[in-house]
């Protein structure tokens, strides 16, 4: 597609920033999915917290969850960036931004914003309130405390969310190829 014809706006969110404000995220998804977990399960609470099956595996498993679930995170921004890409996964770049140890996926070419969103709020679905939510009907505080963390961990993007979501749908953003942010591009 050719942006002779448009305007483009640089809109970075700063990191630092992103992990303060990851702090209030974790903390409000919290009560939001924890507190309900309780009222529902307190009769049982004691023994959900109690139940040890496999120790080591359960001392491991935390790790495994948060190193693989950063993975997933990252793999599911590029799944829907691949879907929407005139270029498919061709267009989809993985890699870690050095100075804060954050991974990240990058779409190398513009999207519609209603695609960019999708893409964008993907994985805090999939991994955080989707859990979150499944937990409370089947009890397991493992689920509970996964789908928190990863709620959380969404904050960079719910961020961008905010920076973005009053733009037209039908305008066309780019990921910051070097930056936590993204281009804006308006039709003049």
């Amino acid at each position: 597609m050719n942006f002779e014809n448009f305007e483009k706006e640089e809109k970075i969110i700063d990191l630092m920033k992103a992990n303060l404000v990851g702090l209030k995220y974790f903390a409000l998804f919290a009560v939001l999915f924890a507190t309900p977990f309780y009222l529902i399960w307190k009769g049982n609470f004691s023994s959900i917290l109690l139940n040890i099956d496999g120790v080591l595996l359960r001392g491991f498993a935390p790790l495994i969850a948060v190193f693989g679930g950063i993975i997933v995170h990252e793999l599911i921004h590029g799944f829907f960036f691949a879907k929407y890409a005139q270029n498919g996964f061709k267009s989809v770049k993985f890699g870690i931004l050095i100075k804060m140890l954050t991974p990240y996926c990058h779409c190398k070419e513009p999207l519609q914003i209603k695609h960019y969103i999708i893409a964008l709020l993907a994985p805090l679905l999939i991994l955080g309130v989707i859990p979150s939510i499944i937990s409370l009907f089947i009890g397991n505080i493992d689920m509970l405390l996964f789908g928190i963390f990863f709620s959380g961990a969404a904050a960079g993007d719910i961020m961008i969310y905010h920076l973005i979501k009053k733009e037209n749908p039908e305008d066309y953003v780019q990921d910051h190829p070097s930056e936590a942010g993204y281009f804006l591009f308006k039709k003049k």
